[in-house]
């Protein structure tokens, strides 16, 4: 799909305020409502707008605590990777699974109410899950910039 001038205005508009309606993002963008909502069904089924999400305060909810674990495997096994995955993505309090190329496989973001519950994650959780050879964490102290938007 080609995307046009009309389509990266659209675009931009849901990066800044995705919770706007079809009617208050079409005024912005400068389209009518139904070119709107037809230009964001082509955005959506050529899987360039892959939806709309929550941004939730995490510690407005009590977990104060975020850990980043960087994660190398013991990939001696063959089946390492896969299991490691599967086991991970069953830990609630996992966030986030990235993967990567380099001496780190995998970094895990970590949510906790506190330094305590933390601790019984890790212990209980994280250090469970298979073919683990080596871990750090890094725990999170400030978050100076987050943005999932890029200039369009």
């Amino acid at each position: 799909m080609q995307v046009d001038d009309t389509d990266r205005r659209l675009l931009r508009h849901l990066q800044v305020s995705p919770e706007l309606t079809n009617a208050e993002l079409a005024d912005r963008a400068g389209v009518s409502p139904v070119t709107c909502w037809r230009r964001l069904e082509k955005l959506q089924s050529a899987g360039i707008l892959l939806g709309r999400h929550a941004v939730i305060n995490w510690p407005a909810l009590g977990y104060e605590v975020e850990v980043s674990l960087r994660i190398t495997l013991d990939k001696t096994q063959s089946r390492a990777f896969d299991e490691f995955m599967d086991a991970a993505r069953d830990v609630p309090e996992v966030i986030e699974i990235q993967t990567f190329l380099g001496r780190v496989d995998v970094r895990l973001s970590v949510l906790a109410r506190d330094m305590q519950h933390y601790q019984h994650i890790y212990r209980t959780r994280i250090l469970t899950l298979p073919h683990i050879a080596d871990i750090e964490a890094l725990m999170q102290v400030a978050n100076i910039k987050e943005t999932d938007g890029v200039p369009l």
